[in-house]
């Protein structure tokens, strides 16, 4: 990749040394409103804490699919958001998501129109998702002086499998991508598309100025790939904190067997290793304990994941009331985060991938609730086995069920591993680091 840096506008000694506000826009895929997930509810929080400061001058672009078709005009391309300032929609149409670039020209056209219209000193994407990565070329030539910055979520670029790095064939995770390796993920195409495709991203790639990533991990992983690490930055995500009045920890020696999932209903957040795990301990004849489930987007499961938690969920309706174990609640708003989360003792993150970060562990901590986690990734990196959480394979749904048995049992150990938790990093830290890169 070239390293040939162009010299930014907004150096200097404060966000903007020519005095007046800087403008960054901000892009995301999916507005957190709209889809719940990690990477647009961060970069959402980003430009919420953006907006308290009084040297920056923020704008959203968040990108919606036809999932949400209502949205969709006669027309219309690039659209205010329900009426708020700042905060605008890319309906993004006729994607392409081995390439990831949108086959429509006139929407590429309104993206550089809109460029010109709002004229930002920084361009912060959060994805290319829906939104197409050559954007990230359009955006320089359109803007040159502006200093174009880009967090990586997960390895879309590298991984054509969701990005997720995850073998479709085994479902073994996979640590490097090659093109033969790729290829047997999916021989419809030959080792040479992706060859090519690497390429492509990487060429996009050369008109970023910075990349950050929110773990350790990740930096080594695109280090391998082929980005320079001193292009890199780690930037831990951050969230306004839902939680108002303190902890609450409950009673000394209270029984603690009640266990929560939080987060999309999609394969790779093994919502189905936890209903394996159900079964299992009922199998054991233990059933002394409750699980609440609460999250949405099971349209983007497999179709094989949502019959399955559809068949599951029918059949535990069926159960007489004294005999359920499992509790759906549905989708829900992070103003709806407290009571749920206070519902249960434990929140149980069974990921299936190597998660670059799982904003869902900040949630939990923030009311003092350990982590039952995947043993991969950034779960692995940030949850403390033992001390502020409890950490089992990837997809073992007989170590998590030993997990669940051990917690529900153990008199003391929640109270214990509740004390030792640290509070999550608040969201102004992030903003902080954030302006500190845009402004350098």
């Amino acid at each position: 990749m070239s390293t040939t840096r162009r010299k930014s506008t907004t150096a200097g000694s404060g966000p903007r040394a020519g005095g007046g506000k800087l403008k960054v826009l901000l892009i995301s895929v999916f507005h957190p409103e709209l889809v719940r997930g990690g990477a647009q509810q961060i970069c959402h929080e980003l430009f919420q804490g953006l907006k308290e400061r009084e040297d920056i001058e923020p704008v959203l672009l968040a990108s919606v699919d036809t999932n949400q078709r209502s949205l969709y005009k006669s027309g219309a391309r690039i659209t205010g958001f329900d009426g708020r300032p700042g905060e605008f929609l890319y309906l993004s149409r006729d994607y392409d998501f081995l390439w990831h670039k949108v086959g429509s020209p006139a929407l590429i056209e309104s993206f550089a129109e809109f460029l010109d219209l709002v004229q930002p000193d920084v361009v912060h994407f959060h994805h290319f998702l829906t939104l197409g990565i050559d954007l990230l070329t359009l955006t320089r030539r359109r803007l040159p002086n502006a200093k174009i910055v880009f967090t990586l979520h997960e390895f879309l670029s590298i991984c054509t499998a969701g990005g997720h790095m995850v073998r479709t064939f085994d479902k073994s995770q996979c640590t490097k991508a090659t093109a033969v390796r790729c290829h047997q993920c999916f021989p419809e195409h030959g080792p040479e598309v992706f060859f090519m495709r690497e390429r492509w991203m990487k060429k996009h790639f050369e008109a970023v100025d910075r990349f950050t990533t929110p773990s350790a991990f990740m930096i080594e992983r695109y280090v391998d790939w082929g980005l320079p690490r001193e292009r890199i930055t780690r930037v831990g995500n951050a969230q306004a904190n839902p939680n108002r009045g303190g902890i609450d920890r409950g009673q000394p020696g209270q029984r603690r067997n009640r266990f929560g999932f939080f987060g999309q209903l999609v394969d790779s957040k093994g919502v189905h290793v936890l209903l394996e795990a159900v079964e299992i301990l009922r199998s054991e004849g233990f059933t002394d304990f409750q699980i609440e489930i609460n999250g949405d987007n099971l349209n983007f499961a497999s179709e094989r994941r949502r019959q399955q938690f559809e068949d599951f969920l029918a059949a535990e309706q069926a159960r007489p009331a004294d005999a359920r174990n499992v509790y759906y609640n549905g989708s829900y708003q992070v103003d709806q985060l407290k009571a749920r989360m206070l519902r249960v003792d434990w929140c149980i993150v069974p990921s299936t991938w190597a998660e670059t970060y799982c904003l869902v562990v900040d949630e939990a901590w923030m009311f003092g609730r350990p982590v039952i986690a995947s043993n991969c990734g950034a779960m692995a990196e940030r949850v403390r086995d033992g001390v502020d959480g409890l950490l089992f394979e990837p997809g073992d749904a007989r170590g998590l069920a030993s997990l669940i048995r051990r917690t529900s049992d153990e008199a003391g150990f929640w109270q214990k591993l509740s004390t030792q938790i640290k509070m999550p990093a608040p969201r102004s830290r992030m903003v902080d680091e954030f302006v500190d890169i845009y402004a350098s």
